[in-house]
């Protein structure tokens, strides 16, 4: 398969988060970018996917809109999709939230796939290998705890783009 990114788009960073739903973690995590990026005055591509297909076209859990939004960050217009193909082709970088995510988006992957594909918290100095907790089960507890981590990564992600 060539290369799908449009060769304007070849010098921002593309970067795709994935969680198992794409309604909280990973929404969350492209929130915290876009606005760690936009901050930094830098230009990227950013969005989100989820394993699963459960929530194809709906937007985040309300919890996780409520702490996006406590951090001053609207993630209201984000909708879930799935993890497909030709994301292995249009972004640099692949960002799993845990293990499982990591293992089914490498299972997944083209055999010519340009896209590396990591753990979000790779990228955190002293977190390699762990994974960003999932607060759907839980109270709203954790889903500030899920944004301070995925925070972490967005200033890691552009910490690394600024430096080259």
């Amino acid at each position: 398969m060539s290369d799908m990114r449009n060769d304007r788009d070849i010098a921002k960073p593309a970067i795709l988060f994935l969680c198992l739903g794409n309604i909280c973690r990973s929404p969350l995590a492209e929130g915290a970018a876009r606005v760690a990026f936009a901050d930094a005055g830098i230009v990227a591509m950013l969005d989100s996917a989820g394993t699963g297909d459960w929530h194809i076209g709906h937007p985040p859990d309300p919890r996780a809109q409520a702490e996006a939004r406590r951090r001053g960050v609207d993630i209201g217009d984000l909708r879930g999709r799935q993890l497909a193909p030709e994301d292995f082709y249009r972004f640099d970088l692949i960002l799993a939230a845990d293990g499982e995510n990591l293992r089914e988006a490498r299972a997944l992957a083209p055999a010519d796939a340009t896209a590396r594909v990591r753990l979000m918290l790779d990228l955190v100095p002293g977190r390699q290998g762990a994974s960003v907790a999932d607060p759907y089960y839980g109270d709203e507890g954790g889903f500030a705890a899920t944004w301070d981590d995925v925070s972490a990564v967005a200033a890691a992600l552009v910490a690394e783009t600024a430096s080259g």
